[in-house]
């Protein structure tokens, strides 16, 4: 890592968050994509989608601290900056409008999901 430069460079195909491990904090990605991936009833992968620069993951364990709901790894080398609850809240205090741009990823997300969910019931 290169000096003054944040975040931490994850090569091609590796783990930054597991499904199923504790989570305190989230993620903001600064260059390149990871993909988010979700352990299927069959055993098989379940892509649930791919985030680019300026996108983050992980954000629910900054709330209700519950163990992870999916795996993300690196696609390709991305440079991924670590946000904990502390500093997370003082950016929120400094811009306000940063939380509802949050929400407003989130809502988008879970709506994404539940059309997804309906599709697959309508296609079962």
């Amino acid at each position: 890592m290169a000096s003054g430069e944040l975040g931490k460079v994850y090569q091609d195909g590796e783990v930054i968050i597991c499904e199923g491990e504790e989570g305190q904090c989230m993620f903001v990605i600064q260059e390149g994509e990871v993909e988010v991936v979700m352990d299927g009833d069959d055993g098989q992968e379940i892509r649930l989608g791919v985030r680019g620069s300026g996108e983050f993951f992980g954000e629910m364990a900054i709330f209700d601290r519950d163990v992870r709901s999916a795996t993300v790894r690196s696609l390709g080398e991305a440079r991924v900056l670590t946000v904990d609850k502390k500093n997370f809240m003082r950016r929120v205090h400094e811009d306000p409008s940063l939380a509802f741009r949050l929400v407003e990823t989130m809502s988008r997300r879970i709506r994404e999901l539940g059309e997804e969910v309906a599709r697959l019931q309508n296609n079962g």
